[in-house]
């Protein structure tokens, strides 16, 4: 089970039409307040996602459902570069600042926050995963998981699509037996393959 403390995902989604000029950072914090990190960021104004997930932590004497990030240490913020909004974002607490070139950030692509998104909204089973560079990109066709795109790995007789946030070389692992995958090329060509 997945959560997120960003209440109106559909809204976010479509983010880039009310800011054309706003992008995707990846804002690395102090280590265990990516959550204070994103309720401070959105009481000032600024568009944030935290990924999270739900587990069962078991001790001697209980059980507990516990919600951390999923990519600990890291929240993902909707700003324009030079912006005040920037400045509001490095002056808060628990940020140690934005992942990227000299301080100044690289954006992310939208597709990859979108697929994130995706992950966590369609309540699916996923884990986090080891960043992978290597092995064939594909993309999701039909059902609740349709347009995501990853890498494609094998586990045990088991399909598997890892989903990376490249910029912070984070993944998260969704096993996939079942569902109608095409390849991704740089070029559009259509080949479907049946998992």
């Amino acid at each position: 089970m997945t959560e997120n403390l960003h209440q109106d995902s559909q809204a976010s989604i479509n983010v880039s039409a009310a800011n054309p000029e706003a992008r995707w950072y990846a804002v690395q914090t102090a280590p265990r307040h990516e959550k204070k990190v994103a309720l401070e960021l959105t009481a000032k104004g600024i568009e944030c996602f935290l990924p999270t997930v739900s587990e069962v932590r078991r001790w001697s004497d209980r059980r507990r459902v516990i919600v951390e990030p999923l990519f600990a240490g890291y929240v993902f913020t909707w700003i324009v570069p030079e912006s005040s909004s920037r400045i509001a974002l490095l002056r808060t607490n628990g940020v140690v600042g934005v992942v990227g070139r000299r301080g100044a950030g690289t954006p992310i692509p939208e597709s990859e926050i979108f697929s994130i998104r995706l992950l966590v909204e369609s309540r699916s089973q996923f884990a986090p995963h080891p960043f992978l560079n290597a092995g064939q990109r594909v993309r999701v066709r039909g059902g609740s998981l349709d347009g995501l795109e990853g890498i494609l790995q094998s586990v045990k007789d088991d399909q598997s699509l890892i989903v990376s946030v490249e910029l912070i070389e984070r993944s998260v692992s969704l096993t996939i037996s079942g569902y109608i995958v095409e390849p991704v090329f740089r070029q559009s060509t259509n080949r479907v393959k049946t998992i």
